[in-house]
């Protein structure tokens, strides 16, 4: 009799250890995806911003789609003017709610400031009032560098980086500035053939010649390796984009997709190589 109710009190406290934790879990979801995104929203009303409402739990994930997929459908006009085209949904927001307003990149929300005095005081803060957004753990992963480091960190690399871009440095890469040049005028010419006119797309073609570029200047004779590596660069930038759509935050960190391994070990190996 005795073991069986050690065993009934083991049971009922392990169920209630159990509940315990689903509800912690659970609060800590309902935190994440509904209390903590309209506390924020007050916050931000509250200093005079103005943006869009927050919508459970894509926030403005789908409208974003939907006027990049629009805008894409329709022919760039040939002007200077490309914000309608590349950021769509931000372009409507900033008509529509100011030169600060603030959408919502799932439960996270995007403050967006267009003003210039605001942006220069951002950019020349000191303080560290103003610091890198948090990123994914993946994309984390993916786009280290200087870009995204703050602190004694950002210090330390742009000590680094600034004597690769002297004037000396720069003049003698000329030549294979020049090369990558000939190489894209002659693609070019090829291309349009006997035409006297032809449509091309030059997104793809500035993409290549950037990755030219810096597969000539960095890794000199191997830049042909240079170039797939670039390459494989990009295929891994798709596969987090794909992944960074997914608004839960475990399947973010772990992507399933069996080609992102591919493509890091195709990497590493080229990496090596060279």
């Amino acid at each position: 009799m005795a073991e069986f109710l050690a065993a009934d009190v083991l049971w009922r406290l392990g169920c209630g250890v159990a509940g315990l934790l689903f509800l912690a879990w659970a609060l800590r979801v309902l935190n994440w995806a509904w209390w903590r995104p309209r506390r924020l929203e007050r916050a931000l009303r509250k200093q005079g911003l103005n943006g869009t409402a927050y919508r459970f739990p894509y926030g403005d994930l789908k409208e974003n789609a939907l006027f990049s997929k629009e805008a894409r459908t329709k022919p760039m006009p040939l002007a200077h003017n490309i914000i309608p085209r590349l950021l769509p949904f931000f372009h409507r927001a900033m008509d529509e709610y100011g030169k600060i307003s603030f959408t919502w990149f799932g439960p996270v929300p995007q403050v967006t400031i267009t003003d210039p005095e605001l942006v220069r005081e951002v950019l020349s803060n000191k303080f560290g009032h103003f610091g890198k957004p948090n990123q994914n753990p993946l994309a984390r992963f993916f786009a280290r560098g200087l870009a995204m480091y703050e602190g004694e960190k950002w210090v330390k690399h742009r000590r680094i980086l600034n004597p690769a871009f002297h004037a000396e440095k720069l003049k003698r890469m000329l030549p294979a500035f020049s090369a990558c040049c000939s190489d894209l005028m002659d693609r070019w010419e090829n291309m349009v053939g006997s035409e006297e006119c032809n449509e091309l797309d030059v997104w793809p073609e500035l993409q290549s010649f950037t990755g030219d570029v810096i597969s000539r200047t960095a890794f000199g004779s191997s830049y042909e390796e240079g170039r797939q590596i670039l390459q494989l660069q990009a295929e891994q930038a798709e596969l987090i984009i794909q992944v960074l759509q997914n608004l839960c935050p475990r399947l973010q960190v772990s992507p399933s997709p069996t080609q992102f391994h591919v493509v890091e070990r195709s990497f590493k190996g080229r990496n090596i190589r060279i």
